[in-house]
């Protein structure tokens, strides 16, 4: 449920109230963080359209975002993280800078030299690759780092259904279904109205361009 301020507004000598959301960006990390370690779903902005997601090492709350979205689970989902470390200098040959938010799908043992064993197992697809984004967007960043994990993230909308550009096309089922819904302050809007670019990086360094 989402927290709200109460404030109380006098006219004519008379009190009476209202309620207003008056969240600000640190209230609305703080409690992002708070529902994602309490293992809940959240719905949140990205750099790129909004989407729905949970810490990626929670198996429970990734299963609930496969159950809320009505998502096959041939469908794997992809992650964020806020850096790819210097000392992994086969990653970070891979992924290229851009200026496109770009999804790279990595063969296992190139996603787990950066994310090592905790990832749920019911993240990666059936060959063992996973998806993996570094969000140039400062909520997403902020909260990955505060979590001290992965966040994952998929579209958010039902399976099947178009995904929203904006925060006011998204289907009020999907909000009802989801944990928390982070509030959609000015600061964390993006520009971007399209899903991430999707490379597929196989096991011998080639790539092939899934989504351009």
């Amino acid at each position: 449920m989402q927290n709200y301020k109460l404030f109380f507004i006098r006219a004519s000598g008379d009190a009476f109230f209202s309620y207003f959301c008056t969240m600000n960006v640190s209230e609305a990390i703080q409690q992002t963080i708070t529902a994602l370690r309490a293992g809940k779903t959240i719905l949140y902005p990205t750099d790129t359209i909004w989407g729905v997601g949970c810490d990626a090492r929670n198996r429970n709350a990734v299963e609930r975002l496969y159950a809320l979205k009505e998502r096959d689970h041939s469908k794997s989902m992809l992650v964020l993280v806020a850096e790819i470390p210097n000392n992994l200098n086969i990653l970070n040959n891979l992924i290229a800078p851009t200026d496109r938010p770009t999804t790279y799908i990595l063969p296992e043992e190139h996603w787990r030299s950066l994310l090592g064993n905790g990832i749920a197992d019911n993240l990666a697809a059936a060959d063992g690759s996973l998806g993996i984004r570094i969000p140039r967007h400062p909520f997403c960043q902020e909260v990955i780092r505060q979590l001290g994990a992965p966040l994952v993230s998929t579209s958010a909308n039902l399976s099947g259904h178009p995904s929203p550009q904006r925060y006011e096309e998204i289907e009020e089922e999907l909000k009802r279904r989801v944990d928390y819904c982070v509030p959609p302050l000015p600061e964390f809007l993006s520009n971007e109205t399209r899903g991430s670019r999707i490379v597929k990086i196989h096991p011998d360094g080639s790539t092939t361009i899934i989504r351009p």
